[in-house]
C-alpha cells in the first residue's frame, strides 16, 4: 500500500510539474515484470487523458546509408513509443533520425471545441530497454535530448540503471520502480480472476506468485496458461513450469551429473536451442544459475558464493560482449571444473 501510495504521489507531483511547463525527461528502471511501461500509460493518461489510449502500429522505415532499417512503432496523437534495440547495430542512427522527426515541429492543439486548456506543448517520446542500446547510441541520445527539449520529452525504461551512461541519468528524473512482492502478486492474481469470473483457490493463487520471483507479468501469463490446461482449479495442484525453465532445469542437472568435455559438447548445444528460440541470454544465465544453485543446496555454502561470483563474473562479460554463447559456454566450463573440484577434495581425490 506504501508503494502504491508512493506512485500516486509521484504521478500527481509529475502532473503538477506539467501544469506549470516544467516536465522532465524520466528513466524508470527496475527488474522485468515489476510494471514499468504500465506506469508509463498511467502517467501518459494522466498528462494527456484517454486519447493516448487511442494507438495504432506501424512499421517505419529509416534511410541509413546504403540501407533501410525497419522497426515497429506504437503511437497516439501525444506520444510515440518504440524499441530502439529493434534496429541492432543502426539503434544510434534510428534515435536520432526518429526524435530529429518527432522534435522537428511542436505539436498543434487537437480540441474540436477550441479549448486548449490541456494543450500540452511537447509530444512524449517512449524508450523501451535502452540498457540494451549501445554506448555510441546513448551518446547520441544524450545530444538529441538536449537539442529538442522545448518539443520533445523522453520517457525511458531499462531493467539496469547502471548500463545506462550516467550523462543520460543525470538529465533524467530516475524512478525506481521496485518488483512487487509476493502477497502483492497473489492479490493481483486474485482480482484478475474475479474479473474474469474464474475461481482461483488462495494457495494455488500463492504458488503462482511464489514461483513468478517477483514477475507480475509472468505470474499472469502462467494463470492464463493453467486456466487453459485445467480448469476447476485443484487447490492441492503444482504449478506447470515453461518449458524453457524445464529444459534449463534439465542443463543444470547434466552439469551437475557429469563434468566432461563431452558433456560439456551437449550443454553448448542445448544452449544454442534456447537461443535459437528466442530465450534472452541474461534470462538463461539468471535461470541457470538459480536451477545450479538448487542442485548445491546441500554442499558448502562457500561453494555456492563461488559459484555466484563466476556467473555476475560472465553475464557483465557477456552484456559487454557481442556473442552470448561463448559466455554463458564459459561459465558452465567453469561450473564444471570448480565442481570437479569440489568433489575430488571432498572424497579424498
Amino acid at each position: 500500500m506504501d508503494q502504491l501510495d508512493y506512485h500516486m504521489e509521484l504521478s500527481q507531483s509529475l502532473k503538477a510539474m506539467v501544469n506549470r511547463g516544467d516536465f522532465p525527461h524520466i528513466l524508470f528502471y527496475g527488474p522485468s515484470g515489476a510494471g514499468k511501461k504500465t506506469r508509463v500509460l498511467a502517467l501518459l493518461r494522466d498528462i494527456y487523458g484517454p486519447a493516448v489510449e487511442k494507438v495504432k502500429v506501424e512499421h517505419k522505415q529509416f534511410k541509413v546509408g546504403s540501407t533501410t532499417v525497419e522497426i515497429p512503432i506504437l503511437s497516439s496523437a501525444h506520444h510515440l513509443e518504440l524499441n530502439p534495440g529493434d534496429a541492432g547495430n543502426r539503434d544510434r542512427d534510428v534515435v536520432q533520425e526518429l526524435i530529429k522527426e518527432i522534435a522537428a515541429s511542436a505539436p498543434l492543439p487537437t480540441s474540436s471545441s477550441g479549448d486548449t486548456s490541456d494543450w500540452k506543448p511537447f509530444k512524449v517520446v517512449v524508450l523501451n530497454e535502452v540498457d540494451n542500446l549501445s554506448k555510441e547510441a546513448q551518446h547520441a541520445l544524450r545530444r538529441t535530448m538536449e537539442k529538442y527539449i522545448t518539443t520533445c520529452r523522453i520517457m525511458m525504461t531499462c531493467n539496469n540503471a547502471c548500463r545506462v551512461i550516467a550523462p543520460i541519468r543525470s538529465r533524467c528524473l530516475c524512478v525506481r520502480v521496485a518488483a512487487p512482492s509476493a502477497a502483492q502478486i497473489a492479490a493481483v492474481l486474485q482480482a484478475t480472476a474475479r474479473k474474469e469470473a474464474v475461481t482461483l483457490p488462495p494457495l494455488l493463487a500463492e504458488k503462482l506468485a511464489a514461483q513468478a520471483h517477483g514477475n507480475l507479468r509472468k505470474a499472469l501469463l502462467t494463470l492464463e496458461a493453467a486456466r487453459v490446461a485445467q480448469y476447476p482449479f485443484d487447490p492441492k495442484g503444482e504449478v506447470r513450469q515453461a518449458d524453457w525453465e524445464a529444459f534449463i532445469d534439465g542443463v543444470a542437472a547434466d552439469c551437475v551429473r557429469e563434468q566432461s568435455p563431452r558433456k560439456l559438447g551437449e550443454v553448448r548445444n542445448k544452449l544454442y536451442d534456447l537461443l535459437a528460440h528466442c530465450i534472452p541470454p541474461d534470462m538463461i544465465m539468471e535461470r541457470l544459475t538459480r536451477a545450479l544453485l538448487v542442485k548445491l543446496k546441500h554442499d558448502p555454502p562457500l561453494l555456492q558464493m563461488e559459484v555466484l561470483h563466476h556467473a555476475a563474473l560472465y553475464e557483465v562479460r557477456m552484456i559487454s560482449g557481442s556473442k552470448a554463447i561463448f559466455h554463458l559456454e564459459a561459465f558452465i566450463a567453469k561450473f564444471m571444473a570448480v565442481y570437479k573440484r569440489h568433489l575430488f577434495t571432498s572424497f579424498g581425490g
